[in-house]
């Protein structure tokens, strides 16, 4: 079978409206792929900078993945939340990318969106906190009914990754 390594970082967020963000992140692939060793999903840390627009993060990637194709390549899709001074979290950006399907070293920015609600609801979401939340989180990387969604455009959340393939060309896939 064909081979997939994927070893890097989620580096940091930025781009969004207050500090204190963490990132809880996932990896969604097709049925014809197998992973061999890594995590799927995790949680960083997180990250209250005092002087800058950025968090950052350096929590680490590390998966290893079989597979007989191409269909179904790889997602992560990411959730960036953000916790206030009492604690409470708060959703600040739903996003996805592919991996990348060459090999080598790509810095990657990955575009956050978040759902809109109503007028009460955005009045609410200032003096209460929280807000609207996906009910299906699948519709962040699959697009079946995501036209329908209200959105505005949140921060981005930056990534260092490192592919490596093995075996494609002696079963014939190309990427």
């Amino acid at each position: 079978m064909a081979e997939v390594h994927v070893i890097g970082q989620i580096v940091g967020a930025s781009g969004f409206p207050d500090h204190s963000l963490f990132c809880k992140w996932g990896i969604h692939s097709g049925g014809g792929w197998k992973l061999l060793s890594g995590l799927r999903e995790g949680q960083t840390q997180v990250d209250n900078p005092q002087s800058h627009d950025a968090a950052y993060f350096a929590h680490p990637i590390d998966v290893h993945f079989a597979t007989k194709g191409i269909q179904g390549w790889p997602r992560l899709h990411f959730q960036v939340w953000h916790q206030d001074a009492f604690g409470r979290n708060e959703l600040y950006g739903y996003g996805f990318v592919h991996l990348p399907t060459s090999p080598g070293t790509h810095e990657i920015d990955c575009p956050t969106w978040r759902p809109t609600g109503s007028f009460m609801e955005s009045v609410s979401q200032y003096f209460l906190g929280g807000g609207p939340h996906l009910k299906n989180p699948d519709l962040i990387y699959s697009g079946a009914d995501r036209y329908r969604l209200q959105t505005i455009a949140m921060g981005k959340v930056h990534l260092r990754l490192g592919v490596i393939l093995r075996n494609f060309d002696k079963f014939g896939i190309e990427c």
